[in-house]
């Protein structure tokens, strides 16, 4: 029997974050996170762009998308208050030059605000994809090279 001397010396060795995203429509989302943001799909639970289920990664960034319903059971349209449920969920994305990304999204057709200081003094650009997911790419402002 373990004792608690011996439990306290014990760690978890993890490594990565992977957050995962209920999405409505697979095709949409990977329109703006493959597309759009440039991530790859690493792993997919069927073939084409109309999984249930894809692991995708971008650097040392790791995202997976899950269709909230399958197929057969998927409604017409989006669940609204589902969607705006969805708008307490933010993701950070560590970016030195969020003026370079704003100017990115902006020539690849997105309505977003230029990236303003935050109250914590790091520069951030926020965006909304297409499940009210909110993402905001930051970085401290004395770290940046813009």
């Amino acid at each position: 029997m373990n004792t608690p001397a011996q439990i306290t010396n014990t760690t978890i060795h993890l490594q990565g974050i992977a957050p995962l995203l209920q999405v409505f429509d697979m095709p949409t989302s990977l329109n703006f996170y493959r597309d759009l943001l440039g991530f790859n799909v690493v792993q997919s639970s069927g073939q084409g762009d109309d999984a249930d289920w894809i692991l995708l990664k971008l650097n040392d960034i790791e995202l997976m998308l899950n269709t909230a319903y399958e197929k057969s059971n998927r409604p017409s349209t989006p669940d609204l208050n589902r969607k705006a449920a969805h708008s307490d969920t933010i993701l950070y994305f560590g970016c030195p030059d969020t003026d370079a990304a704003y100017s990115y999204l902006i020539n690849k057709g997105l309505d977003i605000k230029k990236p303003a200081i935050t109250g914590y003094g790091w520069k951030a650009l926020n965006l909304i994809d297409p499940d009210g997911y909110h993402l905001c790419f930051h970085y401290p402002v004395n770290e940046t090279t813009t």
